[in-house]
């Protein structure tokens, strides 16, 4: 009994400090969670390339005929505008760049690019969207999932206190 219980308080003072965790969220991809990100392929970039050395990444997986995507947009514009100096955002779709570069409802305010082979997104498995993965400084990822999950939405706050804890 003393040995269970001695084990149990190390595993959960272990898991007090580990880094962020799914905790069990449902997730349409692979996780790659505590994992060096991939290497972003692009088809084109729609809007300029961004600079993202020194700063955090998210990248938003995502498409013109998604309700989910679309309502997630007016949040991604806030973050961007409110975080400038600490985050980039980039929405990549694989649909064609007509279709992506027509799109205005609502209208996008951060990096955007195309890929219509799907290169990442394939890379991770996502199998459904929007998906979401913030990368840190060091190109690792510390979040990843559907950014309106119930319980697990990709909130200001979230992105507050992982900036915070993962800055350089």
């Amino acid at each position: 009994m003393k040995k269970s219980l001695t084990l149990l308080l190390l595993l959960i003072g272990t898991l007090a400090f580990a880094q962020e965790s799914n905790n069990g969220k449902k997730l349409w991809a692979k996780s790659i969670l505590n994992e060096k990100a991939p290497e972003l392929v692009v088809e084109k970039w729609l809007s300029k390339q961004p600079d993202t050395r020194g700063k955090f990444v998210l990248i938003d997986f995502w498409a013109t005929w998604c309700g989910p995507c679309r309502a997630y947009i007016p949040t991604l514009n806030d973050l961007q505008k409110k975080y400038a100096d600490k985050l980039v955002i980039i929405g990549v779709s694989d649909e064609a760049e007509e279709k992506v570069a027509a799109f205005d409802n609502p209208k996008i305010n951060y990096f955007e690019a195309i890929d219509t082979k799907g290169t990442v997104k394939d890379q991770i498995e996502v199998k459904g969207i929007p998906h979401a993965i913030l990368i840190d400084p060091k190109g690792m990822v510390r979040w990843e999932g559907f950014p309106l999950l119930q319980g697990n939405q990709l909130t200001e706050e979230v992105i507050r206190g992982l900036l915070d804890k993962y800055k350089n």
